[in-house]
């Protein structure tokens, strides 16, 4: 490597999927920035390429191997570059995108990722290719937090136990396995001592954490010891499960002031049938359930959740009892996708596979509904006072601040930089369909009407 790079050398890191892929983005970037490295602001200019990977989807995958495509002229330019790719995708096919993409240096499976700085040194070392894919059941020591994030991840367990016949990630995640109640604790308080305000408790399904604790706790427990660390404003978490949500995890979000007033919780398909095909293990009945048990216990709860169309085997009919579903339950929002199949899925060898223009078609009919109700929602909110933690300036008007209530919407607003976080009262007075524009409730003129712009 050049004198630069050995002296100071810099780093660029590429980040596709879910909190759980954002996080392990934040810990390589924390253990490099450890170990001397400092970020680079373009990957052209940088001695080290990371690609942190999602397999949930086939459009993720897709867009790794096309940013892999765009590597390979520069590392034709510049050999001791090293890149290496991490994540779920290399768990699942790593050997097979090694053999697509020979300039690969080392793949990093995702109970590995705390061995990159390690695997870094072997390759730049040797200048040989190195694995390190092992799904192992241990959960490994945490890299300490660098730097004073406001928000940040704090996973609380890891792997999935619940094999939905759609998914990948009981296969490249492994098993479920908790952190300690007392390590994540911890780690919380060293957030809040660097000026961390807002903690984002993360999982494949949090309401199952605990049960392979000695002796089993439960997530409403662990919320609880969070709760009463000093210095943290506000708790969220995701992703939750409808068949592990629990009357005490539900009592603990109405009784603890920090926890926020929002909840994702997937539902998928709104037909029975369906979800047994995706061997959900819950019925819509339960589900209704749920979802009007947290709203009595906690009034303006925000829920969101996750739908799939075109699921095999799925009918006009089946689809039809979604869009009921949503009408019925009103999210609001959603992330809404056409199934596509992943190999090593259970889904993937059914058959009735759905025509791909179906598929599409029903999609842009959920979309257009759910936009619908999300847009209602946001209307009938104008006017009210929310409490903002300010996180910076609009990325779409640098002449606004923004941020996210309680109930995980977005608020942008004129501000000045010496906001930036703090917790302020914001009237919302207009409604989009991304969230709201709003005042500082000390600028806001009595009597003044309410746009509606969505």
């Amino acid at each position: 490597m050049s004198t630069r790079s050995a002296v100071n050398p810099k780093f660029f890191i590429f980040t596709w999927g879910c909190q759980m892929n954002e996080d392990d983005s934040e810990q390589i970037a924390s253990r490099l920035l450890q170990m001397g490295c400092s970020p680079a602001k373009v990957p052209e200019e940088a001695d080290i390429v990371l690609l942190v990977t999602c397999s949930v989807r086939r459009k993720p995958e897709e867009k790794v191997r096309s940013k892999l495509g765009q590597l390979r002229a520069v590392k034709a330019n510049r050999p001791n570059m090293v890149i290496g790719v991490c994540g779920c995708m290399a768990q699942r096919i790593g050997e097979d995108l090694k053999k697509s993409f020979p300039f690969i240096d080392f793949l990093a499976g995702t109970a590995q990722v705390h061995r990159v700085p390690e695997l870094i040194q072997e390759v730049q070392s040797t200048r040989k290719f190195t694995s390190a894919l092992e799904l192992d059941k241990k959960v490994h020591p945490r890299a300490a937090h660098v730097g004073s994030p406001l928000k940040a991840f704090v996973p609380v367990m890891y792997g999935c136990d619940n094999f939905c016949a759609y998914c990948i990630v009981p296969h490249v995640r492994g098993r479920e396995r908790s952190r300690s109640i007392e390590d994540i604790a911890a780690e919380v308080r060293q957030l809040a001592e660097s000026g961390t305000k807002e903690v984002i408790l993360v999982g494949q399904n949090v309401n199952s954490y605990g049960a392979t604790l000695d002796p089993p706790v439960d997530f409403a427990d662990l919320l609880t010891v969070v709760n009463d660390i000093e210095g943290i404003e506000r708790i969220r978490f995701t992703t939750s499960h409808p068949k592990d949500l629990s009357d005490r995890l539900i009592l603990a979000m109405r009784n603890l002031d920090k926890v926020c007033e929002h909840i994702h919780l997937p539902v998928q398909s709104g037909d029975d049938e369906i979800l047994r095909a995706m061997n959900r293990r819950y019925t819509i009945e339960h589900y209704k359930e749920r979802v009007s048990a947290l709203r009595e216990a906690v009034p303006g709860i925000a829920i969101t959740t996750d739908l799939l169309v075109g699921f095999p085997g799925e009918t006009e009919k089946h689809f039809e009892n979604t869009l009921r579903l949503v009408e019925e339950i009103r999210f609001d929002s959603a992330f809404m996708f056409a199934f596509n199949p992943i190999p090593g899925t259970a889904a993937a060898r059914m058959s009735e596979q759905v025509p791909e223009p179906v598929k599409k078609n029903r999609l842009k009919r959920l979309i257009d509904l759910q936009n619908r109700v999300t847009c209602e929602i946001n209307i009938s909110q104008v006017g009210q006072v929310q409490e903002v933690l300010v996180e910076g300036v609009s990325p779409k008007d640098p002449h606004r601040l923004t941020g996210l209530t309680k109930n995980n919407k977005t608020v942008n607003f004129p501000g000045s930089a010496d906001q930036i976080g703090k917790l302020i009262n914001v009237r919302l007075t207009e409604a989009h369909l991304y969230g709201f524009v709003g005042e500082v409730l000390s600028e806001v003129a009595s009597g003044s009407e309410a746009y509606n712009g969505c």
